[in-house]
């Protein structure tokens, strides 16, 4: 069940998706014990990278690079004193998104966008679409 005291921040460790964990920080410090849960979604490899590259050498390189990304945004929710979770994932990130929300019970997600809006986010897709169509519960962009 959704509960308003957990909310899922995609990020990627860019300045966009550092403005959406300040803004999800604000969020959580106005309802005590909420839990901010930091999503990493990497993108997969492909199969013909793992035809030649063991799986464990794919799976440190997404763990390593999942770190990094997470990495400004633990530090915002360190500083804040707001309590965090993080969790790194490889996939389509709507889709990997809608299933963390689901597992994880979050009554919200605070996203940010990269900004492509009218031909540029159509033609180049957008994570903040995919989204949408894959949550199920209250989602806020932050620009």
């Amino acid at each position: 069940m959704a509960t308003a005291s957990s909310i899922l921040v995609p990020v990627d460790g860019s300045p966009n998706s550092d403005r959406a964990t300040r803004h999800a920080v604000g969020m959580a410090k106005t309802v005590p014990g909420t839990v901010l849960h930091l999503l990493n979604v990497q993108p997969s490899v492909g199969s013909l990278v793992t035809m030649f590259v063991p799986k464990e050498n794919v799976d440190s390189y997404h763990r390593e690079e999942g770190e990094k990304a997470l990495a400004s945004a633990l530090k915002i929710c360190a500083d804040a004193g707001v309590t965090c979770e993080k969790h790194i994932s490889v996939g389509r990130p709507g889709e990997v998104i809608g299933r963390f929300v689901k597992r994880l019970g979050a009554g919200a997600v605070v996203s940010g966008t990269r900004g492509h809006g009218g031909v540029a986010g159509v033609l180049m897709g957008s994570v903040a679409q995919d989204i949408l169509a894959h949550v199920d519960v209250p989602i806020t962009l932050v620009k």
